[in-house]
């Protein structure tokens, strides 16, 4: 075989091993590559994960203190209370979560007007009242002559004010027979004649006080509300709660009105806003009868100190009315007696609703009278007629529109309101 062949196929051989060889070192060199980059890139994940880990540990811990505070709350009791306060724990740890996430403010009530700063309230609306009747009557009176004619002008404006007829003629015999009127005596001695004699109509000396009020009064002490519907009767109702729970009362409301389908509604939103209870039928129309029963029993069973009864002012004919109120009263007696029957009268229908109260007045024995809508009306005189007509007193006049609006009677305060 010639030289030259050989030697060509021997460098050929030598060539191949040589690109065998390499190619299987720059193999190893880059799977060694790999795997470092490899180890590399997990020794960084694992590090990261770590980081991780402690740093959620750490916010765990921090976020969860209550926790942490109970379970050594428990492990530090004494040994007589350690399973209650274990127990406590347990719940708390359980409830800790919902309660960061899902727990309700407490309901905030208002805190009604106290019953002492009312009455002001009263006088000075009158005061700012364009007609009140006691300003016309000192406007007449304290002319210098006094005619015939003026003393008829005085009679007028009582009637127009629904003094009554009665009370009316009673009245202006007594200002013609007063010497500080008939001497034509200053304007300051007017005035003084004319507030003494129309506090002694209106009833200086009467007991206004509710019975509730009263020392040695029944526990639960009961009222039913009486009165045509559209005189304020249900909200008087709500009214009357807040000035019962401005005293410090615990007090509770039966909707027994049944009849008018947004009156119960009516009376639980005024007790949602002072925390009163409100028993309520579950339907329209249902017996107000076992609504008073069930909420007498209730009221007792809680010793409430006041329980009020909202009742229908349905007038269709009046034994209709006195079996539907007779029957309230006696199944409410079963459980607790009846201290306190209040009718409450619009004071702007003056004498046009005098012949409804009286039907009320005999329906059930009535003890009192709320006046509602007295608020600088020229018809004031409707206090005087009232207690005549019905021989029980006002014990609570209506100021306006607002929650505190409803006020103990002061006769004082109501005359020197209207002539001031």
């Amino acid at each position: 075989m010639d030289t030259n062949v050989i030697i060509a196929i021997v460098a050929v051989v030598v060539i191949a091993a040589i690109l065998v060889i390499g190619g299987w070192w720059l193999g190893k060199t880059r799977k060694n590559a790999v795997n470092k980059s490899t180890e590399d890139a997990k020794a960084a994940a694992d590090a990261r994960l770590a980081a991780e880990a402690k740093s959620a540990a750490a916010d765990s811990s921090t976020a969860r203190p209550s926790v942490d505070s109970n379970v050594d709350a428990v492990e530090k009791a004494p040994a007589e209370s350690q399973q209650k306060s274990s127990v406590q724990a347990s719940s708390s740890e359980t409830a800790a979560p919902a309660t960061a996430t899902e727990a309700k403010p407490e309901p905030v009530h208002e805190t009604p007007e106290a019953a002492g700063s009312r009455m002001q309230r009263l006088k000075a609306r009158l005061s700012k009242s364009g007609n009140p009747f006691g300003k016309a009557l000192f406007n007449i009176l304290a002319k210098d002559q006094l005619s015939e004619s003026d003393w008829e002008d005085v009679e007028d404006t009582l009637l127009l004010a629904d003094v009554g007829a009665e009370a009316s003629e009673q009245l202006v015999d007594e200002l013609r027979n007063d010497a500080r009127i008939a001497g034509q005596s200053d304007p300051a001695e007017v005035r003084a004649a004319l507030r003494d004699k129309l506090l002694d109509v209106v009833g200086r000396d009467m007991d206004r006080r509710l019975n509730a009020d009263k020392e040695g009064a029944n526990r639960p002490s009961v009222i039913i509300m009486v009165g045509v519907n559209g005189t304020g009767k249900t909200t008087t109702t709500g009214k009357l709660a807040r000035l019962f729970v401005a005293d410090g009362k615990k007090v509770m409301l039966g909707a027994a009105d049944t009849f008018r389908a947004a009156a119960a509604d009516q009376l639980e939103t005024w007790g949602a806003k002072v925390g009163v209870p409100v028993v309520r039928s579950d339907k329209d129309g249902a017996d107000p009868a076992s609504v008073a029963f069930e909420a007498s029993a209730k009221a007792k069973e809680e010793n409430a100190d006041v329980l009020i009864i909202d009742t229908a002012g349905r007038l269709q004919n009046k034994a209709n009315l006195m079996d539907e109120l007779g029957k309230i009263r006696r199944v409410t007696e079963k459980n607790l007696p009846v201290d306190e029957v209040l009718l409450v009268l619009d004071a702007t229908t003056g004498q046009n609703g005098m012949a409804q109260a009286k039907v009320f007045a005999e329906a059930i024995g009535i003890t009192g009278v709320v006046l509602s809508k007295l608020d600088g009306s020229a018809k004031g005189g409707i206090v005087v007629s009232v207690q005549k007509e019905l021989g029980v007193p006002v014990k609570l006049v209506g100021l306006g529109e607002g929650p505190d609006d409803l006020a103990p009677f002061d006769p004082e305060g109501f005359v020197d309101g209207i002539l001031a």
